[in-house]
Order: structure tokens, then sequence, then C-alpha cells
């Protein structure tokens, strides 16, 4: 395979990737051009939301092609074209014959939790010291442990017990969350998504992992809960604050994540008629929130 490379002004990038796509690009990527320099530029979206941005200031656009010809005719095409103007081509390159699966298994080592607690692809061995371990591997929905907000959420679950305990994992997305519950002895455990790709992910790993949970569509959360997680981000969670407090059971923990160190005020203030949350924990400019209902 052969990529093209590209320099395009953010106005750009759309135009161009679509053109991409339209000469039979089999992917198209778009990065920063000026990343781990001091012109790098972060860009935050949150999902079902529009992107804040279709590019950065500088993007290099990079595109796929079968082969070399395919790719220097996409490259004479682009020139020609209105919208190319203030783009250049930085040229066409062979991308080596590579084992992906290897590749990518290399990427995800074990996941420490806690000393005790890990995360552990199939590929992997279990850590000697792991007296407690959740097997998952990469795939379609979020939550893989690589995240500190699940790790967060997991370390809470791991300190806290959960013995005999009605549970829910509100946007279960792996189910991870929903699994460890169960490990540290939660009795039932609902897990839902509006993902039905999450739903069936979390049956398959909860499968995997020899651990019970009823997982389905955001209608079968029912009732009470002693303990509810959703770990989402911060506009939704703000959204779901009267339907999230609504199943804590009296007496009960909510516990909050997706949430960045400078939207705690805001997620205070949304959750300020139902209940009083308070940071739990915090690691790479992530919170954990949590309340007793």
């Amino acid at each position: 395979m052969f990529e093209l490379r590209l320099l395009v002004p953010e106005d750009n990038v759309e135009n161009v990737s679509d053109a991409l796509d339209a000469l039979d690009a089999l992917s198209v990527s778009v990065e920063d051009a000026d990343a781990h320099t001091d012109a790098e530029q972060a860009l935050f979206g949150e999902p079902g939301m529009p992107p804040p941005k279709e590019g950065w200031q500088r993007s290099r656009v990079i595109a796929l092609f079968p082969t070399e010809p395919a790719a220097r005719e996409a490259a004479t095409v682009l020139e020609f074209q209105d919208f190319f103007n203030g783009c250049s081509i930085l040229g066409v390159a062979n991308v080596p014959e590579q084992d992906w699966v290897r590749l990518t298994q290399s990427q995800f080592a074990p996941v420490e939790v806690t000393p005790e607690f890990w995360i552990v692809p199939t590929w992997h061995e279990p850590p000697a010291q792991a007296r407690q371990v959740i097997r998952l591997d990469p795939g379609l929905a979020f939550g893989t442990g690589t995240h500190p907000t699940t790790r967060m959420c997991l370390r809470w679950i791991a300190t806290h017990g959960l013995e005999g305990q009605r549970v829910l994992d509100y946007g279960c997305g792996s189910g991870i969350l929903a699994i460890g519950a169960a490990k540290y002895g939660a009795a039932r455990i609902d897990a839902v998504d509006i993902d039905e790709a999450a739903v069936e992910s979390t049956r398959l790993n909860a499968e995997a992992n020899a651990v019970q949970l009823n997982a389905g569509l955001p209608d079968k959360a029912e009732g009470r809960y002693q303990t509810v997680l959703a770990n989402i981000l911060a506009t939704p969670l703000k959204l779901l604050a009267p339907l999230l407090c609504g199943h804590v059971a009296p007496g009960g923990s909510l516990v909050l994540a997706g949430i960045l160190e400078r939207q705690a005020d805001e997620l205070k203030e949304a959750y300020a008629p139902y209940a009083r949350l308070q940071v739990s924990d915090s690691e790479d400019g992530w919170i954990l929130m949590t309340a007793t209902v």
C-alpha cells in the first residue's frame, strides 16, 4: 500500500477529505501537522456532538491507496482543483507490510488498577501479583482500562466493595465497570447503553469473564440501586442528573466519570438539586466525582 501525504489549511480539510474519498482512498486520516511542537493544538469533542473543528490550523492529511499509481493520480487530480489552493503535497510513500495484529496487540499491555487488580488482554498472562483480573481485549466499545476515567471507576469499585449490592452501569461501553462490580461481589448488575454494539460487547465480555449481568438498552434500567456508575462525559452527565439520581437508593452511591478538572463546578451545580457531588479521585486532568444520595 502507498500513502499520499498532504499539508492542508484548516478551512480546506473537509473538501480535501471528501475529494480523497471520491478518488477511492482506502482511508483518510487527519492529524495536527504541528504535533509535539509549541504550536500543537488540542481539540476536544464529545460523542454525538459535532466536532469543534474539521481540522487543525495546519493539518496533515494522509490518504491510503492500494498502489503507487493510484496515489500519484489522486495527487495530480487534487492539484487542479480550486479548493486545493493553499494546500501542498508532501509526498507519496510506500507503507511497509506489517503484522498488524501483532503490532496492535503489542500496544495493549496489562493495565494496573490497584497492585492486586489488573485488566489483562487475552494474549497476556496476568502479573504474578494479580489477585483479581478482568480479561478484556480492545473492541468496538469504549472501555479497555487504558483511560484514566475507567481506571478511577475501577479503583473506586475495588476499594469500596459491592458485596450483595444491586448495581447499575449506565453507558456501559465494553461492560468493564459492570464486570468489575461483579468481580467485587455485586449480586445483581444491570449494564445499559444507547449503542447496541456496546450492549453486545458487554454480553460477550461478561461471558469471557464468567460473570452474570443483565445488558440492554437504557430502558432496562429499573428501580433503585445501591450503586450507580456512569463513565460518560460532562455534557450528557449534566443532562442525565435527574435520571441517574432517581436510580440511586437512599443511602446509595453515585459514581460519575468522564469529567475534566475544569468541569467540576458545573457538574456540582447540575447535581445540586439531587445530590452533593465531591471530587474523590483525579488522574491526568480527569476527575472522579461521587455522592451519597
